[in-house]
């Protein structure tokens, strides 16, 4: 039985009382992308996006910014060609001046916009997180 039953195939959702070593194992057993991102003594947008850009292995530019992440989260993923689905954690995203809660609202609000996009496309698109 799937780790997942009960996760809708498009989300973004605290982690919770899943742990990031299942949803890894569901990833791989699923054949999905699985992406992990370490955000802890991070302390500003820049220094999350570029965590993030670092973690996926994404291209320098998509760490500049959250517009830059969410092209490289959607349109220059789709275009890489045929995708299995994605199953992303963001761990320790920072509870910090700099990186308030309006910040991390528009953080997620970029993984909320990826997910729309993938479902879409009919791929799925799940992203789990938790604070510091």
């Amino acid at each position: 039985m799937s780790l997942l039953i009960t996760v809708p195939p498009n989300l973004v959702q605290s982690i919770r009382a899943f742990r990031v070593v299942e949803l890894q194992e569901e990833a791989s057993r699923l054949g999905q992308h699985f992406l992990y991102a370490h955000c802890a003594g991070t302390l500003t947008k820049s220094q999350v996006c570029g965590r993030i850009a670092e973690a996926f292995h994404f291209p320098k530019p998509c760490g500049k910014n959250f517009e830059a992440l969410k092209l490289t989260l959607t349109d220059t993923l789709y275009r890489a060609g045929v995708q299995p689905g994605f199953l992303v954690v963001l761990e320790q995203l920072p509870n910090t001046q700099k990186f308030d809660k309006e910040a991390r609202e528009n953080l997620l609000d970029v993984f909320r916009d990826a997910a729309d996009y993938w479902a879409e496309k009919k791929v799925p698109f799940r992203v789990f997180y938790s604070f510091e």
